[in-house]
Order: structure tokens, then C-alpha cells, then sequence
């Protein structure tokens, strides 16, 4: 299984990872596009490898476990390449921080509740959080590269924050779920989880 498109797909995100690491370090406006390009593509393969491993019931333990760590790596690591070559700076790195938080809480809380085989199905908000989150990022990789008539940096940075806001809300359903397993509070039922493809924490992957 693990040849299987989906998983074939989950691959090529994790793959293109440091492709899209070292083409930060070209110093030019057609890197930016680059990057761009390919960090949108790996994007939207989030939603096909999920689509197809449940249309063509494909689904297994490696696709559950490399899935959600694709999502992860690659969206931590373009916002670590976004500071770290002066992309975003100032303010916009406390947005970029929040999310990297997010993340790291998700998949310690994911972890957990999938040790219990509880499912917390995604919420729309966190769809339209993950949607404005890589949308955001890819403005932000093109930058000064974009048309100078269009802020585009500005435009990028505004998607960042609203991203931001959202995971105040969505990561506060998670932690709610796991904190009602843990015996701590009421669970609730509207965490996200793989936002991008709608998929739950047990129930996905290849």
C-alpha cells in the first residue's frame, strides 16, 4: 500500500520539502514564483491523497501516520524560511508563531486521542482556517516578487493574522476534546484535525 497514488502523493509533499527550503536561498524574483509554485502544489495534494485513499479505499497505517506530519513539516518549515530570509518580520512573525504552536498542540493532542480511537470530526472554521493559512503563505513567498501595484507582502501578512485568530478558536476546540478525555473538562466535538482534506485523526489516512 504504501505504493498506492495516495500515498505517492504524501510523499512527494514530504519530498518537496527541502526543495522548497533550499530555493529560499535563491536570491531572486523567479526563486520566489518557484517556491511558490511548488509549495501550492504540495498544498493541494493534501486534499487529493485524502479524497483518493477514500474513494479508492486505499486507506492504511502509513498514510495515518506520514499524512498529518507532511501537513506539519511543511507548513512549520516555509514559515521558519519565510523569518528566516526577512519575508515576514516584526509583528507578522507573532501570527507565524501562533501557528507553529498550534501545530505542535495539535499533534501531541491528535496523538493522544488516537491512542483512545476517540475521532473528533473537523469543523468548518478549521477548513477555512487551513485554506486562509496556505493561501496567506503563498502570497507571503512571493512578496516583493508580486506586481508593484498590488501590496502584496501587506495582503499576506493580513491572511497570516486572520489564520492566526482562527487557530485561537479551532486549537481551543482540540484542547477541549483532549482535556475532556483527560477528565479535565467537557469534551467537545468540532476540533480539527487534517483541515484541509476533512478527514479524522483515526479514520484517515492510506
Amino acid at each position: 500500500m504504501i505504493t498506492s497514488l495516495p500515498n505517492l502523493l504524501t510523499l512527494f509533499r514530504v519530498a518537496v520539502i527541502p526543495v522548497i527550503v533550499g530555493l529560499f536561498f535563491w536570491p531572486s524574483d523567479l526563486g520566489s514564483w518557484i517556491v511558490c509554485a511548488l509549495f501550492s502544489i504540495a498544498a493541494i495534494t493534501d486534499f487529493f491523497d485524502g479524497y483518493l485513499a477514500r474513494r479508492r479505499a486505499q486507506q492504511s497505517s502509513f498514510g495515518r501516520f506520514l499524512d498529518p506530519i507532511a501537513d506539519k513539516i511543511l507548513v512549520a518549515a516555509t514559515l521558519l524560511m519565510l523569518a528566516g530570509t526577512g519575508k515576514i518580520d516584526g509583528l507578522a512573525l507573532i501570527p507565524a508563531a501562533v501557528i507553529l504552536c498550534r501545530e505542535i498542540l495539535v499533534s501531541g493532542l491528535r496523538e493522544f486521542l488516537a491512542g483512545l480511537a476517540v475521532a473528533v470530526p473537523v469543523s468548518p472554521l478549521a477548513k477555512w482556517k487551513t485554506t486562509i493559512q496556505l493561501v496567506a503563505i503563498g502570497i507571503l513567498i512571493v512578496g516583493d516578487a508580486g506586481p508593484a501595484a498590488i501590496p502584496v507582502r501587506l495582503i499576506g501578512e493580513l491572511g497570516l493574522w486572520a489564520a492566526a485568530a482562527l487557530t485561537f478558536a479551532t486549537g481551543y476546540d482540540y484542547l477541549g476534546a483532549g482535556l475532556g478525555h483527560m477528565g479535565v473538562g467537557a469534551a467537545t466535538n468540532t476540533a480539527d484535525t487534517d483541515e484541509t482534506t476533512g478527514d479524522e485523526p483515526v479514520a484517515h489516512g492510506r
